[in-house]
């Protein structure tokens, strides 16, 4: 009862914001392409990455989008430039951040840029003519690039001033929102009735097998009625037709992080985990099957590694001869920045790759179907 007295403030704030929103009380624009925004209402742990990363993938590989211009547009969270960046493959995370480099160098051929300001980004990346005159991108280090056929926006969900065109929100499978609370006695940034403005819910980071009648509990938890498996759609309680769709994280094997890798720590019984993200369990999980993990670093989501962190880990690695090294794909990003790494580390150090994927092709299907033809929609209208 406490909780709630405290955060009665907190809740008003959030109803009158979008109320003023929802009503035309504050401006909101749309950008003159399709955006399609990837985002949660839960502070962090959810996989907006990697999702990034699986819609990207969906639409190089249709005929509608696997020749246009693609970009992704972030705010680049904890960077320390400011104002409108173009991200480059040989940057760095104090730059751009670690989640827009690392999409950069996933995918060279997609423009990635960050700025906080949503609106005037997407005018940027839609007219690249005007980089060399708009004061927001006076710092921006690369103006050559190709104006936008479709944006995608990585964790723009709150950002009311921009409406997207094609709204995909996550819900962590292990921090269900009915259960949750506003931060900071829970996870919540957002209230949950804010899924009703989501074309595509995921429940993220599921088992890799979940029962039907599972999956209608969830449906439930979000107000759909009539959800069927199959199709999976369900009605909210506008009458709005709703797809839900549930996802599982895939890991990868260790990859080498540093050209003087000795492969040969890959297949260590030991190993030293150390990670900067929100929850490691499911990657915990994922290591354990092969390897004991004999020392476990946790710091807060997106930490900028340090001189000192560097030490402990050594330290470690000293009290552990044999044992290998392993990292997220964000954290190699901010390790890479840091510079100066031990040889006796560089040797031993890996990450681990992530990928997200549905826990069915039907699920992916009914995915990329209703994505393309949503967007498809987008050029007749326009």
């Amino acid at each position: 009862m406490l909780d709630r007295i405290i955060l009665a403030p907190y809740y008003l704030t959030l109803k009158l914001r979008h109320f003023c929103y929802d009503h035309g009380i504050r401006k909101v624009s749309t950008c003159e392409v399709p955006t399609i925004c990837v985002g949660n209402i839960t502070a962090g742990g959810t996989g907006k990455t990697p999702h990034t990363e699986m819609i990207l993938r969906t639409l190089l590989k249709s005929d509608d989008w696997a020749y246009e211009d693609l970009a992704v547009l972030s705010r680049g969270h904890r960077r320390a430039s400011g104002g409108f960046q173009i991200v480059t493959r040989d940057g760095s995370v104090k730059e751009y951040g670690d989640e827009p480099l690392q999409i950069k160098k996933k995918f060279p051929g997609v423009t990635v840029a960050v700025d906080r300001h949503r609106v005037k980004g997407c005018d940027l990346l839609c007219h690249p003519e005007k980089l060399k005159t708009d004061k927001r991108a006076r710092k921006c280090s690369d103006a050559e690039i190709a104006p936008a056929d479709l944006i995608v926006l990585d964790d723009a969900f709150q950002y009311r001033a921009l409406r997207a065109y094609f709204n995909i929100i996550l819900v962590d499978y292990n921090r269900p929102t009915h259960k949750d609370k506003l931060l900071p006695f829970g996870r919540l940034r957002d209230l949950p009735e804010r899924l009703g403005a989501a074309d595509i819910i995921i429940v993220s980071k599921c088992p890799a097998f979940l029962e039907d009648e599972k999956k209608t509990e969830w449906a439930k938890v979000f107000g759909l009625e009539d959800f069927d498996p199959r199709t999976c759609k369900g009605t909210d309680r506008k009458g709005n037709e709703k797809i839900l769709l549930f996802s599982t994280i895939w890991y990868s094997a260790l990859s080498p992080i540093f050209e003087e890798a000795d492969p040969r720590y890959a297949y260590s019984q030991k190993l030293i985990l150390f990670s900067g993200i929100a929850k490691d369990t499911p990657l915990r999980m994922y290591l354990c099957d092969e390897h004991k993990i004999v020392k476990r670093f946790c710091f807060e989501d997106h930490h900028k590694y340090t001189k000192y962190d560097i030490r402990r880990i050594m330290n470690a690695v000293r009290e552990n001869p044999t044992a290998v090294v392993a990292t997220t794909e964000k954290d190699c990003q901010r390790i890479l920045d840091l510079g100066n790494i031990p040889q006796e580390l560089k040797v031993r150090l890996f990450q681990v790759p992530i990928e997200v994927g549905f826990l069915s092709e039907h699920e992916k299907e009914v995915f990329e179907t209703s994505l393309l033809d949503a967007l498809r929609c987008f050029k007749k209208d326009y």
